[in-house]
């Protein structure tokens, strides 16, 4: 199944796509939440899903250490349901708990600038949170 996953952040979305045999996760792009919110980016979703044949959606789930569910997680739920009302495959959640920390550490690798760290952050973040899901 081809899967997208999305690292949903209150500025940016880090999308990643897997293969059809789920064996090749790879980043796919960068969306900008415009000031107007999470709806005008849908849109641009919707291209991204028809133009890469995805069959399912993952998106990270910021739980809290403790797996409690803080302000961020209630604001990416509410998305996921947004996003599961626009369009006609399955979304799931999966717990991206340590992602963005994860995307860090191989960053810290490549002796990338800030800005050119900051575009790929959230690209990485979103493989890592596909391959937990994938790994389930």
């Amino acid at each position: 199944m081809r899967y997208l996953a999305i690292d949903y952040g209150s500025k940016r979305l880090g999308l990643t796509h897997c293969d059809p045999g789920e064996t090749i996760v790879s980043p796919l792009c960068q969306l900008s939440i415009p000031a107007a919110g999470a709806k005008k980016v849908i849109g641009k979703l919707q291209e991204v899903i028809r133009e890469n044949q995805i069959e399912a959606i993952v998106i990270g789930l910021p739980l809290n250490m403790d797996g409690s569910a803080g302000p961020q997680a209630q604001t990416t739920k509410s998305f996921a349901k947004l996003l599961s009302d626009s369009v006609d495959i399955p979304v799931h959640l999966q717990d991206e708990r340590l992602s963005s920390a994860a995307a860090d550490y191989l960053l810290d690798e490549t002796g990338f600038t800030n800005k050119k760290r900051k575009a790929r952050r959230d690209m990485l973040a979103a493989c890592d949170i596909l391959h937990e899901f994938l790994g389930r």
